[in-house]
């Protein structure tokens, strides 16, 4: 399946992880939207259910064995070209985890890892569909803990 100027949408997960009031988020190291903060996550492989894609999806990008994923949100994300036509289109599932596990760190596609408080974090350069989904939940993530 290609990412780039895909025939259909691609299905993603993202892990909503707190703690204290603070929400890891992560760098994206790769497009689409490199350099840009969002929580960890990414695509779904054939064959996996959707809780089994975000709890190895953070593995792979935190080192956090997590577990329970509860979902959150739904949230879409069409980026078009200068042409207007549609060059990324992923539809993201948004979990909150919990933390069984493991110490937080950047690893895979993540280019850095931060614990951000809630109330900092739409001062970062945040990925559109995160910013959609935090600004969506915002009083729903205040109110969670994942450890």
């Amino acid at each position: 399946m290609k990412r780039l100027y895909p025939d259909q949408p691609i299905v993603g997960v993202g892990a909503v992880i707190i703690s204290d009031g603070k929400i890891a988020l992560i760098k994206r190291g790769n497009e689409p939207s490199k350099g840009k903060w969002t929580i960890p996550g990414g695509l779904v492989e054939v064959g996996e259910t959707l809780e089994q894609a975000v709890i190895r999806e953070t593995k792979e990008e935190t080192g956090l064995d997590v577990e329970n994923p509860r979902l959150i949100d739904v949230v879409s994300n069409v980026d078009l070209d200068e042409n207007d036509i549609v060059k990324y289109h992923y539809v993201i599932i948004e979990y909150f985890v919990h933390v069984k596990n493991g110490t937080a760190q950047a690893l895979s596609d993540a280019a850095e890892l931060r614990w951000v408080p809630l109330n900092e974090v739409e001062d970062y350069n945040l990925t559109r569909s995160f910013r959609l989904f935090f600004s969506n939940n915002r009083e729903q993530l205040e109110k969670a803990n994942s450890y």
